[in-house]
């Protein structure tokens, strides 16, 4: 069995094809895009996926510290809220919110030793997931909140909430 480094997996996704237009694949997003008012600007960015395995971390289920971003916030994914990613903090800094097509709402919670400038690790349950819900992928992402280098568990639950009476960030927590 080959062993996995954090810089293989995004490797070995190989291409990703689009769905057809008008058809609702597995894994959809449930939540609606922000607002053009609300957007600060968009960037193009290569966006990845990634597990809090061995197979992204190093780090085994036994560790203490499986499933933590550098943040401190444990990592998520919920298309109906909001998921934790990992980035570039020079680009995004901790605590960003960004609205990424097709993966929905995310706040950088995380860092990694391979996500360096323009690219952005989204967090998945599993590999299986990672490669059928997502690959890699060029996407232009909408940041609508310029993070101050801090995220925890406070701020995911009141987006969270918030995004899911609302299917959408409302204004007030911008």
């Amino acid at each position: 069995m080959p062993k996995f480094t954090p810089k293989a997996l995004p490797a070995i996704a190989g291409t990703v094809t689009k769905p057809a237009q008008g058809v609702n694949k597995q894994g959809a997003v449930a939540v609606s895009a922000p607002k053009q008012e609300q957007v600060i600007h968009t960037m193009k960015v290569m966006a990845t996926g990634y597990t809090a395995g061995y197979e992204s971390t190093g780090k085994l289920p036994s560790h203490p510290q499986y499933g933590i971003t550098y943040s401190g916030v444990k990592v998520r994914r919920d298309k109906n809220t909001i998921s934790t990613i990992a980035a570039d903090p020079r680009v995004f800094p901790l605590g960003t919110v960004l609205y990424i097509p097709e993966y929905g709402y995310a706040i950088v919670a995380d860092v990694g030793s391979a996500i360096k400038g323009r690219k952005i690790d989204l967090y998945f349950a599993t590999t299986k997931q990672v490669y059928k819900e997502w690959g890699k992928k060029e996407v232009e992402v909408q940041v609508i909140k310029r993070g101050n280098g801090k995220c925890s568990e406070k701020m995911l639950n009141a987006l969270g909430k918030a995004i899911q009476t609302y299917k959408s960030v409302p204004a007030s927590l911008l």
